[in-house]
């Protein structure tokens, strides 16, 4: 089942919102490419604070992504 801003795995709800979003958008295309869930979620949210930590977004740095 895809995921979106108000439905996404518990795991993303400690990320702030646009590292949230990018995650669900990374979850969902990897779900597509036929990866399990759990894979899938965990991928996602590695990939989005690396893509959030790259960008240097307003009000999001390495310490607020960290596990």
């Amino acid at each position: 089942m895809p995921w979106h801003a108000d439905y996404y795995p518990a795991a993303m709800k400690h990320l702030p919102a646009p590292v949230r979003d990018k995650a669900i958008e990374i979850a969902n295309a990897l779900l597509e490419e036929g990866h399990d869930e759990g894979k899938a979620i965990r991928i996602a949210i590695a990939r989005a604070k690396q893509w959030a930590a790259a960008r240097r977004l307003d009000g999001i740095d390495a310490v607020s992504i960290r596990d």
